[in-house]
């Protein structure tokens, strides 16, 4: 079954493996797109075979870490306990207060 769906960078999929990925790159001058899977690992494909592969629409993975290699635990820090926390806190958003 064809798929039915345009291709659009950021939007993720899932085949009919089970396996997610990502839409990051589109060259429509080439003819290509680029996904890259949860684990990293970045395929081209011609846009023609984009038209032909059986995917649906998938939410983006809750855990950001499969595309770095690490496990939970090399964190170095409980992600849990500290979301809106200062280590989430961006420096530039006190540049202005800053002399």
């Amino acid at each position: 079954m064809a798929t039915e769906y345009d291709p659009r960078i950021g939007d993720w999929y899932k085949n009919v493996h089970g396996d997610t990925f990502e839409i990051v790159a589109i060259d429509r001058d080439d003819g290509t797109l680029e996904i890259q899977y949860f684990d990293g690992t970045i395929e081209e494909l011609e846009l023609d075979t984009w038209q032909e592969l059986s995917v649906e629409p998938a939410e983006p993975p809750e855990d950001w870490s499969g595309s770095l290699d690490i496990d939970r635990e090399d964190y170095g820090v409980d992600l849990d306990q500290c979301a809106g926390s200062a280590l989430w806190a961006n420096p530039l958003d006190r540049i202005d207060y800053e002399d």
